[in-house]
């Protein structure tokens, strides 16, 4: 059922999606800034659930671009995302009649929030991951057969390109993303265009309304004085995301990160609070592994998330500090992302890791962690 999202759902939202961002995504609370000026310029965004969708409705995905520190020094106007589409739609010759996020996390749950606003197009309430990736061919939709391009790439300073490959979406990846550089590391894209038959086909549903019901739990667990840890898990279990773990607690030891070729790379360490334990995560904008004492307790696409102990505020790569005291939890991907097709595209041998996919609650069959 379609609902109307306000300034007033925007911190909970912004905190949920900073959850499915696992550490990437982009800065949400940059995110949170642009849509409340949105909607205070334009009012409230319809959120359409996908069920609502007309099969032959033209979807238009809507998002940013970039390596997540750049965004930290370089903020966006607020124009380009709206750009991008009207360019898309230009070439198509055809008229969204909704947008969407290409992914769940972070920025990206909130730019197609701006376009809604300020177009009055309603955004549909599901998206392309699950949570964050770094590269776009990494979507749902593409894994299930819609091809990424033609794709619009817009710039802060009113520049649009079209890119067009064709079904070939990592080629499409690799063009875009060096358009972005280019454009000083951040760009805004429109891609993915689909019909709404298509996006009940292959997108992942009810993600927006889920970021929202995270953040809603964390923040009511701390207002009460419970274990935001706690409620986080319950406000996942009976959803695709039914399995929380948490896999370790800790101090950051160690913090190595670079930007390079549009990514933000590398690799942090942190220590068990009684000292005998270690973890080791390496991301990619945004977490792919976690490992604890040299074994594998998480690995992509499965959602390996970086909380501040006390208050479960969710870390993002670029935003980790030596000496952060922290909680990991690993939490289950839904099945659509899970299946052997989806895995090629972005399963671990996807990152060049040398891990074997198992899911996160099979390898920690009890919710117990170290530290």
């Amino acid at each position: 059922m379609s609902r109307l999202l306000t300034e007033d759902d925007l911190p909970d939202l912004a905190r949920g999606a900073a959850v499915l961002g696992t550490g990437g995504g982009g800065d949400p609370y940059v995110g949170r800034l642009l849509v409340r000026q949105a909607i205070r310029e334009h009012g409230p965004i319809t959120v359409l659930d996908p069920g609502e969708l007309d099969d032959d409705t033209l979807v238009i995905p809507t998002a940013q671009m970039g390596a997540p520190t750049v965004v930290h020094e370089k903020l966006p106007r607020g124009t380009e995302p709206v750009a991008a589409l009207r360019a898309l739609e230009r070439h198509l010759g055809r008229t969204a009649g909704a947008t969407m996020p290409i992914e769940c996390g972070g920025i990206n749950s909130m730019i197609p929030l701006v376009v809604a606003a300020v177009t009055g197009l309603p955004v549909v309430d599901a998206d392309g991951m699950g949570r964050a990736f770094p590269e776009l061919q990494m979507e749902t939709f593409g894994v299930y057969g819609v091809p990424g391009s033609p794709m619009a790439v817009a710039g802060e300073r009113g520049e649009t390109t079209i890119i067009d490959t064709g079904s070939d979406n990592r080629r499409m990846e690799w063009l875009a993303r060096g358009v972005t550089v280019r454009l000083g590391g951040v760009a805004h894209i429109a891609e993915y265009a689909m019909t709404g038959a298509e996006v009940k086909r292959t997108a992942v549903p009810r993600t927006l309304s889920l970021a929202l019901s995270i953040g809603r739990a964390i923040r009511r667990a701390r207002e009460v004085g419970a274990d935001p840890v706690a409620a986080l898990a319950e406000a996942l279990r009976g959803t695709l995301y039914g399995h929380l773990r948490v896999l370790f607690r800790g101090k950051v030891s160690d913090v190595e990160r670079r930007t390079e070729a549009g990514f933000a790379r590398g690799r942090a360490k942190a220590v068990s609070f009684d000292g005998r334990h270690e973890l080791e995560l390496t991301f990619q904008n945004e977490h792919l592994v976690a490992v604890v004492d040299g074994e594998v307790r998480c690995v992509v696409p499965d959602l390996v998330c970086v909380l501040e102990s006390e208050l479960a505020e969710p870390i993002t790569t670029e935003n980790l500090r030596y000496g952060q005291r922290v909680t990991v939890v690993g939490i289950s991907t839904p099945e659509l992302m899970r299946t052997p097709e989806a895995l090629a595209v972005f399963g671990p041998a996807a990152f060049g890791l040398p891990h074997p996919f198992t899911p996160v609650e099979e390898r920690n069959p009890a919710p117990a962690a170290v530290g």
